[in-house]
Parts: C-alpha cells; sequence; structure tokens
C-alpha cells in the first residue's frame, strides 16, 4: 500500500510540473511582442470642376433716387446682354439682392455731392456648368467696364469660384488604390524585416479632399478649374513568420 501511495505522488507531482510547464510558456508567449506595421496608400485623380459660381455686383449713383434706378437698370441690361452672348441663360442668372443708400441720410451727409446722393447696388449671381466658358467671361469684365457698367470693389465681385461634385462616382476606385498601395509599402517592408504581410489589423480609409490642381501661395484655390482628388489611407497589418 505504500508502494502504492509513493506511485500516486509522484504522478501527481509530473502533473502539477507539467501543468505549471505549459503555464509557463502561456505566458512568454503572451508576453511576445505584437508584430505589425502601419503604412499609408495614396490614390489621386486628376479632374475637371463641373460647376461654377460667379457672383457679380455692380452700382449706380445719382440725384434723385430715380436716375439711379436708371442708371441700375442700364447696367443690369448690360450685364445680363454681355451674359448672353457667351451662352449663359436666363435660369443660370438670378438676382439676388438690390441694396438703396440715401448718403443724405447718412453721418457725413454734409460733404455728399448732391450727383451721388442715392447709391443703388445689385448682386447678380451666375451658376452653370459650363465652367470654361464662365471663367472666360470673368476674366472679360473690361467689355462691361467700357459699357459704363460699374463694378463694387469688394470680395463678393473678386470673379469666378468652381466646384467638383463628381467625388462620389471616384471613391469606390480610389480606395481600391489606396489600399493595394498600403499593401505594396507592407509588403516591401515586410520583406526587408524577413517577414510576411497577414491580416488587417486597423484601417482608416481617410478623408477625401478637393484641392487645386497647382498650389499657388496665397491664392485662392476655389478659382481654378483644374482640381485634384486625393486620399490617403492608413493600414495597420500584422506581420507574420
Amino acid at each position: 500500500m505504500k508502494f502504492v501511495g509513493i506511485v500516486a505522488a509522484l504522478f501527481v507531482a509530473a502533473g502539477i510540473a507539467l501543468a505549471g510547464w505549459f503555464v509557463g510558456t502561456s505566458l512568454v508567449e503572451s508576453r511576445q511582442p505584437l508584430r505589425v506595421v502601419t503604412v499609408k496608400g495614396l490614390s489621386e485623380r486628376a479632374v475637371q470642376a463641373d460647376l461654377g459660381f460667379w457672383p457679380i455686383r455692380f452700382v449706380a449713383t445719382g440725384p434723385t433716387l430715380e436716375a439711379a434706378r436708371e442708371g441700375l437698370e442700364n447696367s443690369e441690361q448690360s450685364v445680363r446682354g454681355f451674359l448672353s452672348q457667351r451662352g449663359f441663360v436666363d435660369s443660370e442668372i438670378q438676382v439676388q439682392n438690390v441694396m438703396v443708400e440715401d448718403r443724405a441720410a447718412g453721418y457725413n451727409a454734409g460733404s455728399t455731392p448732391d450727383e451721388y446722393r442715392f447709391v443703388l447696388t445689385e448682386d447678380m449671381l451666375v451658376t452653370t456648368d459650363k465652367v470654361t466658358e464662365l471663367a472666360d467671361a470673368s476674366r472679360s469684365v473690361a467689355d462691361l467696364l467700357r459699357q459704363g457698367v460699374v463694378f463694387s470693389a469688394d470680395s463678393y465681385s473678386a470673379g469666378a469660384s468652381f466646384v467638383f461634385t463628381g467625388i462620389n462616382d471616384l471613391k469606390s476606385e480610389m480606395l481600391t488604390e489606396a489600399t493595394q498601395r498600403a499593401r505594396e509599402t507592407a509588403e516591401q517592408f515586410a520583406t526587408e524585416s524577413g517577414a510576411k504581410v497577414g491580416a488587417i489589423q486597423t484601417a482608416n480609409q481617410g478623408v477625401f479632399e478637393i484641392l487645386p490642381a497647382v498650389e499657388i501661395p496665397n491664392d485662392r484655390p476655389e478659382k481654378q478649374i483644374d482640381k485634384k482628388v486625393r486620399v490617403v489611407s492608413t493600414i495597420t497589418y500584422f506581420l507574420v513568420d
């Protein structure tokens, strides 16, 4: 009986030792650093704006409200004729606002010449998908100046602006390309480190940006017809032996 007890004790001791070995091995493996690589993939497309906006602000003055109104109407006719000659239709041209100022009622009323008492300002907006024609028209405002149209000297009349609205048609293709380029970078890194690229741990598709085709310092990017759509995806891959 004593012999049987000794053998049983040995088996128990061996089992405890073996269990301890498994636990120790698991702890060592769990403390191994996680091997990953984080890379970025870039995708860009050159596009042309498909929608244009041109705010036009012009003014007319006169000694009477009637005289100023007549001058404003003449300017509006000139602007509409100018736009019509360049292929724009009435549905693309909207009057946004008409402002009336009586300078005789202002703070410096005494210093205002009578012939400039009333100042009328009209805001028009051209909205069109004929972006090339709009750009050409906005560069030809000297033709309107020769017809006596007086433009307001502020940022409202700073020329046409252009936007690209077709980004949804590019998203799928560009994300696929950005992901592929990210994987190529990861594979290059893995090869140099003697590993292989495994599954994706995390992925951030990035934000789509619409940028000017040429980035000019201190220039307003919305003034360019040619654009560049850009996205950078950030992906983290597991590395395996």
